[in-house]
């Protein structure tokens, strides 16, 4: 039996005369990493923006922990459990890890410095590392400036900042785009971390090889309609690889 955190029944979409999304059923379960596969124009970003709350679907329902909702910004979308991580990180390229975790949220210092508006940069800094402590890519200094550290390590403290305000779900737009082979295993070492979490993962990727090793279901779009899904039980499902790749053509 699926236990869904996320379920979205008969999403439209439309631009004027153009329909981007048509009549579309998706389903998160919760704890599992899901990935949502599809061409360029499949409806793929349509869909993850109605989640995320930048688009209000034209027409459809979403469930969220067995309750509808309706997102009217990203921040509804964020203060119910849902982050983004876009393939820019939108990470403060000149400021430490905590600044980073923390942006827009800083602790205030206690006593008198409170008085004076003071950050509380020491419990934040600690915080900070414990965050990213548990990932499966090692920060060797959370005090350097994020500008400096590697591919794995800033998606790393992306997803240490959503992990650390509580986010149920996590929606993760290509994260090994652009990586070498050496920081694509170090992403991937993290997505699988995160169902040890219990977070509720999706996945845009086009890397079948990368879905194969992360997701346990891939979604297939096509042209703004759902194409069809595969279950993965591991890496070396034959099955669903070629289910996979028979959707996608």
């Amino acid at each position: 039996m699926s236990d869904p955190i996320l379920e979205l029944s008969g999403i439209t979409m439309q631009f004027g005369p153009v329909t981007a999304l048509d009549d579309v059923q998706f389903r998160l379960d919760r704890g599992e990493t899901l990935a949502l596969l599809g061409d360029n124009g499949a409806g793929k970003s349509t869909l993850i923006k109605i989640v995320s709350g930048y688009y209000r679907p034209t027409a459809g329902r979403i469930v969220l922990n067995g309750r509808p909702v309706t997102f009217h910004d990203p921040q509804d979308a964020r203060r119910a459990g849902i982050e983004t991580i876009y393939q820019d990180l939108a990470l403060f390229d000149n400021l430490d890890v905590a600044a980073n975790i923390f942006a827009g949220q800083e602790r205030v210092a206690p006593g008198w410095r409170r008085l004076l508006g003071f950050a509380d940069r020491r419990s934040m800094a600690r915080d900070a590392e414990a965050a990213v402590a548990g990932m499966a890519v090692t920060i060797p200094d959370t005090r350097r400036a994020v500008e400096d550290f590697s591919g794995g390590q800033r998606q790393c403290v992306a997803i240490a900042r959503a992990v650390m305000w509580g986010r149920e779900i996590l929606i993760m737009d290509e994260p090994t785009a652009a990586l070498g082979v050496r920081e694509t295993q170090r992403v991937l070492d993290l997505i699988r971390s995160l169902k040890a979490r219990g977070m509720s993962v999706i996945l845009i990727m086009h890397n079948i090889e990368h879905v194969m090793q992360v997701a346990t279901r891939a979604v297939v779009m096509r042209s703004g309609r759902n194409r069809g899904e595969v279950a993965i039980s591991g890496p070396d499902d034959a099955e669903a690889h070629a289910a996979i790749v028979r959707m996608l053509m």
